[in-house]
């Protein structure tokens, strides 16, 4: 991979790094944090996200190590990170009984106050949201094996992301960012979101071209209804699904298209591996 982004001899144009699922802790696989970190300055990429996940277990000596890697991005371009499952203390306030503050704590002191951060470049505008809430009402699901890791995301959260698109000059790359799949896993078959179509269906009226997002452990693709295409993003640890190598997202954009494409490790880096090219959506 070369330090413009080029990749199989094709033009770059603008890009995005996509990560997810860090996990720093006992989990992250260092050879691949190593590996990112010298990769990142190379692409000279517009943005970097981070859909969430960064902690293992939500403690401090882990947010501090990922705050580190965050600000090592942020040194190369804009970066944005949204907290995942495993970032959010949810014993500190099951179901809200003591209100939202204490699930965040921990995770803001690091990241910030604003848990979805919004990045306005030159020609993209990224909304983060968030879908990782812990114990809470609107993400229990019938099955037990949900409890704190099934995230939703609340209808506010993509009304949000709707007036910050529509605060911005239609021509920009629209990015919705968040931690949950979007896509059911193919090998876990699982959705990360409770009410996952309607989900689906809230994120495409906002109107995003584009949504970011992780948390199953899997890289996937493809574009829901009206034209918005979904990208998740693996993880770099050994938590893979079906044992397979990690993978994280470039996302090269122009006006007309945008194309993502998985980068693979193997071998001790990342290769450029499958790709696919898909249409901008048209403005009314």
């Amino acid at each position: 991979m070369s330090p413009d982004g080029q990749a199989g001899g094709r033009a770059a144009g603008r890009l995005i790094v996509h990560l997810s699922d860090l996990h720093f802790g006992g989990k992250a696989d260092l050879a691949q944090i190593e590996a990112l970190e010298a990769l990142v300055p190379e692409l000279s990429p517009a943005a970097v996200v981070i859909s969430g996940d960064v902690s293992q277990r939500a403690r401090h000596g882990e947010f501090q190590r990922a705050l580190r890697f965050v600000q090592d991005c942020g040194a190369v371009a804009p970066t944005m990170v949204v907290p995942g499952n495993h970032d959010v203390s949810w014993w500190a306030s099951p179901f809200g009984l003591r209100g939202e503050g204490p699930k965040y704590a921990k995770y803001r002191r690091y990241f910030g106050q604003t848990l979805g951060p919004v990045l306005s470049l030159e020609d993209a505008v990224i909304v983060g949201t968030v879908s990782a809430n812990g114990l809470a009402a609107g993400s229990v699901t019938w099955n037990p094996r949900d409890l704190t890791v099934k995230g939703h995301l609340p209808a506010a959260e993509t009304d949000r992301a709707g007036a910050a698109f529509a605060a911005e000059d239609p021509a920009k790359l629209r990015v919705v960012v968040l931690h949950h799949n979007v896509l059911r896993g193919r090998i876990s078959n699982r959705w990360g979101l409770a009410h996952p179509h309607d989900a689906q269906r809230r994120l495409a009226a906002t109107g995003a071209d584009l949504v970011l997002c992780g948390h199953d452990h899997e890289e996937a693709m493809g574009p829901l209804d009206g034209g918005t295409v979904v990208a998740a993003s693996g993880t770099h640890t050994p938590m893979t699904r079906g044992r397979r190598p990690s993978v994280f997202n470039l996302i090269r954009f122009g006006a007309a298209e945008l194309t993502v494409q998985f980068m693979r490790w193997g071998q001790g880096i990342f290769q450029p591996a499958e790709e696919a090219s898909y249409p901008r959506r048209g403005r009314e």
